[in-house]
């Protein structure tokens, strides 16, 4: 087995789109006649679709609503494919990796026509070994098996491995999973909630990560 992987959540650590989500899911939560605030929207952004109903609606809530809801979000982010926008060094922080010898992974709660949307944007394909997506697990991030999944693509184990992603549920899924999680706060998230969910290194976004790379856990692991 290869004695590591370079693992990326995707929605607000390659591409800027958690505000995109955030609009797209309080407005299906809306239509559905459920008043949530942006802010507490914003917060659940990186749970699977389930987890991120049952977070911002509770366990009692109306569980028939959740196909309807989900349903009106995908339609309504799906209006934002052509205008997804990575974030600056995003393409260029893989293919560095990748030229280092990490093999990269995917790790992302998209999957489909979107999944293919945000690959499209980010235009790395040829740095990317495999990836991840929510049609090949059956738990999302904060659980470890999205992390896990990635590792085992890449046939590489968790020590060693590295975990990027700008959510508390990514640096959660990171500590489960074993691999060492590193933060961006590009998707919205504080220093101190990623650092508390388990960050080990935070940086502002990817093209931050990129600049401080020699000094950072893949530097570090590059050298060993």
């Amino acid at each position: 087995m290869s004695a590591r992987a370079a693992v990326f959540d995707v929605d607000g650590t390659l591409a800027d789109t958690n505000h995109l989500h955030t609009v797209c899911w309080w407005e299906a939560l809306r239509q559905a006649g459920h008043h949530v605030p942006m802010v507490s929207v914003l917060g659940a952004i990186g749970l699977g679709s389930s987890d991120l109903l049952e977070h911002l609606l509770g366990k009692e809530r109306d569980r028939d609503q959740d196909a309807t809801i989900s349903a009106a979000h995908k339609t309504l982010y799906a209006t934002w494919y052509e205008r997804i926008a990575p974030f600056e060094g995003a393409a260029d922080l893989l293919r560095r990796l990748h030229d280092d010898g990490w093999p990269v992974v995917l790790a992302t709660s998209a999957g489909g026509p979107e999944l293919a949307a945000l690959r499209s944007a980010i235009d790395a394909d040829e740095a990317i070994t495999a990836t991840a997506s929510s049609d090949d697990v059956t738990e999302g991030k904060p659980a470890a098996e999205p992390v896990r999944h990635a590792l085992d693509l890449a046939q590489a184990e968790p020590q060693g491995s590295v975990f990027v992603g700008d959510s508390v549920w990514d640096m959660q899924a990171g500590r489960r999973a074993g691999v060492i999680p590193v933060g961006v706060l590009s998707g919205g998230v504080s220093r101190a909630e990623l650092e508390k969910a388990g960050a080990v290194e935070v940086y502002a976004d990817t093209a931050d990560l990129l600049r401080g790379l020699e000094r950072s856990a893949f530097g570090r692991r590059h050298r060993d």
